[in-house]
């Protein structure tokens, strides 16, 4: 179940890692005025988008794969244990409301289920057997995408889920925060975001936790522009399911279209309150059912279906 039984072993593991490395000239934070540790962690996440940076190239080829798959109605599914499983989900969960997608689309699988997001269930993250049972109950197809997360990049779920995903035919992408990872290797897309030794020795929910957050944020939000989602910089796919998100719709029909009010109504009205067919039906001066099949012969690209209409 475990990558390394002897706890000798995985001790000295553990000592190789860089998000684990000790360092001697903050053994006295805890004496330190509370000003001065905020300076010092503000420091420190400072450095996390130079890291994110270095590995930009890695993470646009990744993208570039995610995006194609989805396109033929693949899944992007995410992977990890902890924290990392905790920011996969969350992620997951933030596409519904935000492009519109099914919740099928984008998921979010945690070592030790639902559970695991606000309690630590005890030695899941050691298991590839479970990774392997999460996936095998999505039914993996190869257009699909699994992106196994983990700081270390050791975390036996995580590297169960890529080994799994890969021998299924899936695309398959490693994100961890060590050089040289195991995870990176399994992973047809390694992508190590190398961001160094923590403030507190070993606690990856900081820096470590913070290049996560930014790479996911890029793997799902331009693989949604990607696969037109957007219009420019606007969430044309946006889910008007409460109060402000109405408000929103109507807000970026505006700034998409500059039209008066009583037309963004009426288009939107049209348009089954759907905000890229109400643009639509305004730019190019269609009517809501013209509007939703120059769509859907677009693949929901917006531009493309704005170019068939002219």
């Amino acid at each position: 179940m475990t990558s390394t039984s002897n706890p000798r072993d995985l001790r000295s593991e553990l000592d190789s890692l860089t998000t684990e490395a000790f360092r001697p000239e903050l053994a006295e934070i805890d004496r330190l005025p509370t000003l001065d540790i905020a300076r010092l962690m503000n420091g420190e996440d400072a450095s996390v988008a130079a890291a994110v940076a270095a590995r930009l190239p890695e993470i646009a080829a990744a993208i570039d794969g995610i995006a194609e798959r989805m396109a033929r109605g693949g899944r992007l599914v995410y992977a990890g244990a902890g924290t990392a499983g905790r920011l996969g989900v969350l992620d997951a969960s933030e596409c519904p409301p935000t492009f519109n997608t099914d919740p099928s689309r984008v998921v979010g699988l945690i070592a030790g289920g639902p559970e695991a997001m606000v309690t630590s269930v005890e030695g899941a993250e050691d298991s590839k057997e479970l990774a392997r049972a999460d996936l095998d109950a999505l039914a993996l197809t190869p257009t699909d995408t699994v992106v196994g997360i983990s700081a270390s990049g050791r975390t036996p779920y995580a590297i169960g889920a890529v080994e799994h995903a890969r021998a299924r035919g899936a695309l398959t992408v490693g994100l961890a925060c060590n050089p040289g990872s195991a995870l990176g290797a399994a992973a047809e897309h390694g992508i190590e975001v190398v961001v160094g030794p923590e403030l507190l020795t070993g606690s990856t929910r900081l820096k470590a936790g913070t290049a996560q957050k930014l790479v996911l944020n890029m793997l799902s939000t331009i693989t949604m522009i990607r696969l037109g989602k957007t219009y420019g910089n606007l969430m044309v796919d946006v889910r008007a399911s409460n109060d402000k998100l109405r408000a929103r719709s109507r807000r970026i029909v505006a700034l998409a279209t500059g039209a008066e009010d009583t037309d963004i109504e009426r288009a939107l009205a049209e348009a089954g309150g759907e905000v890229k067919t109400a643009i639509l039906v305004l730019l190019a001066d269609v009517d809501g059912s013209t509007a939703a099949r120059l769509l859907e012969e677009s693949a929901g690209h917006l531009r493309a279906a704005l170019t068939s209409a002219t």
